[in-house]
């Protein structure tokens, strides 16, 4: 009997305790799931409030490039406004500019004569002095000098912001000079062809036996003339037949540096320009010399004739180009603007600046990488930001001292 009753009472102890250890098992995990559904309903709250400062910030935002978006119209059509405005002024001034009258190099002597007032012994005493200043002084036997711009032509948009081109004088056929330095050329039979043209690839292409650098070439009377200067090495003139595709001549010209010569296009070391005269060189001596200086070669063997110090400042020069032996020089600004021909240099000390025609060029697009003069149809070729440019000029006649 005594065990039958030990034996309940344990059976009944151990399932006192099973059934304790059950319910406490059962109140954790309640107590789980409910912090678990605390914390659930804590980030279903937190859920909801970010989704509605989302709501209101994509609102926010919708309205402020609503506002953006009118301000960006209303400033559009004020820049719209302003550049009509501006074009609008600028062909006034182009108009004004053609219509004012270019201040020449007048003697007191020449305005008497222009009056009609002139006594015989004046005149040819005048004759005289100027038969003996021209036996002395001249250099240059052409007398035109710019009276303005007569017409702009933008031809079409080809190659990179900065090159050149030019024509021969003596043919129809174009030269384009892609870049800053090459020693590839492109050849188009005519303005037309190179119009029409697709682009550079099209062309006939020259290769050259050393690199070009800079676009400062010339071609004249068949032949290429181009720089060719390298790191520590002498700055050279090359003389190429375009003819029979060889180098003709070479000079080793004399500077200290390879300075730019325009400080706008530091790529220019030196210009070659060719003219009614024949073939001069724009170049500066050294970094230190503030002045662009000049140079009559000989188109034939290349050797330099005369030189001078043409007092115009390289500073905010961007191109130049020669007409009769007058210089005319360029100008910019850093943040390119409207080129002005504000320096002129005249071999013959015939015009000078202060008397010289201001001309300004039409406001295109950036500045010009270069200027070609060719003096047989009286017009300048012009690279502006990869624009290829015809600039038609008029001329009239210089007042001899």
């Amino acid at each position: 009997m005594k065990p039958a009753v030990v034996l309940l009472v344990s059976t009944a102890w151990t399932l006192t305790s099973a059934q304790y250890y059950y319910q406490g098992l059962m109140d954790y995990l309640e107590n789980r799931l409910l912090a678990i559904e605390d914390r659930m309903e804590m980030w279903h709250v937190q859920s909801h409030r970010y989704h509605t400062e989302l709501q209101d910030f994509s609102k926010l935002t919708a309205e402020t490039m609503d506002g953006i978006r009118k301000d960006h119209k209303v400033i559009h059509k004020d820049l719209e406004g302003a550049a009509a405005r501006v074009e609008h002024v600028e062909r006034e001034m182009d108009y004004v500019e053609t219509q004012t009258s270019p201040r020449a190099c007048v003697r007191k002597a020449d305005k008497v004569l222009e009056q009609g007032a002139w006594s015989v012994e004046e005149r040819r005493e005048e004759e005289e002095e100027e038969e003996d200043w021209e036996k002395v002084h001249s250099v240059s036997d052409c007398v035109d000098i710019i009276s303005s711009i007569k017409s702009v032509k933008i031809l079409k948009r080809v190659g990179s912001p900065k090159g050149m081109w030019t024509k021969d004088p003596r043919s129809s056929k174009v030269y384009v000079f892609n870049g800053t330095a090459g020693d590839r050329v492109y050849q188009f039979t005519s303005v037309l062809d190179f119009s029409t043209s697709p682009g550079v690839s099209s062309s006939r292409q020259i290769r050259l036996p050393s690199v070009w650098s800079g676009p400062g070439s010339a071609v004249y009377n068949g032949y290429l003339y181009y720089i060719n200067h390298e790191d520590d090495t002498d700055m050279q003139v090359v003389k190429f037949d375009l003819l029979g595709g060889s180098v003709t001549d070479i000079t080793i010209f004399p500077v200290e540096s390879h300075a730019p010569v325009y400080s706008l296009n530091p790529e220019t070391v030196a210009d070659l320009v060719a003219d009614d005269e024949g073939l001069w060189l724009l170049y500066a001596t050294s970094d230190s010399e503030p002045n662009i200086n000049l140079a009559k070669m000989d188109s034939d063997t290349l050797d330099i004739e005369q030189m001078w110090d043409t007092s115009c400042p390289r500073e905010n020069a961007e191109a130049a180009f020669i007409i009769c032996g007058t210089v005319y020089v360029v100008y910019n600004t850093r943040l390119a603007s409207r080129s002005r021909v504000q320096c002129v240099f005249d071999v013959n000390d015939v015009l000078v600046s202060e008397e010289a025609p201001l001309l300004y060029f039409p406001r295109r697009y950036g500045a010009h990488a270069s200027l070609k003069y060719n003096p047989e149809e009286k017009q300048l070729y012009g690279w502006d930001d990869g624009y290829q440019i015809i600039y038609r000029l008029s001329m009239k006649r210089k007042l001899l001292i």
